[in-house]
């Protein structure tokens, strides 16, 4: 009896000096924190029209999806066919972001009305909102 008392008393000074496991950290965000630029304001999804088309019709009810691919810079689908997907640098022109260059018209004026696009691209002009 004298051992198996020995025994336990052992085994529970043996638990209470082991080290305590150490909290658990939280993960890591896989990013880190960055400053919105002006493809965080712009992404997002916007509904409208193509108001005018060289190289076609014009079409009611198109969806365009604005997505952040790099620091000012944003990819523009569209779910009508005839109109391509561009990539997009831009920048601040007073109140407006605008495309920075290339052949495509990006514009929207955060003081006139921020939820609303206009786009030009491959000769099709698009006027859609959010």
């Amino acid at each position: 009896m004298v051992r198996s008392v020995t025994a336990v008393m052992l085994v529970l000074t043996a638990l209470d000096s082991a080290p305590a496991a150490a909290p658990q950290k939280p993960a890591a965000a896989t990013e880190p924190a960055r400053k919105p630029d002006l493809a965080d304001f712009v992404e997002g999804t916007y509904q409208g029209d193509v108001i005018s088309d060289a190289r076609g019709s014009s079409q009611s009810g198109v969806t365009i999806t604005v997505k952040r691919v790099g620091k000012n810079m944003v990819e523009v689908r569209c779910d009508y066919a005839r109109i391509p997907t561009v990539t997009i640098p831009l920048t601040q022109a007073m109140s407006a972001i605008v495309a920075a260059r290339g052949n495509a018209v990006f514009l929207l004026d955060r003081d006139k009305d921020p939820k609303r696009l206009d786009l030009t691209i491959d000769d099709a002009s698009l006027s859609v909102a959010r």
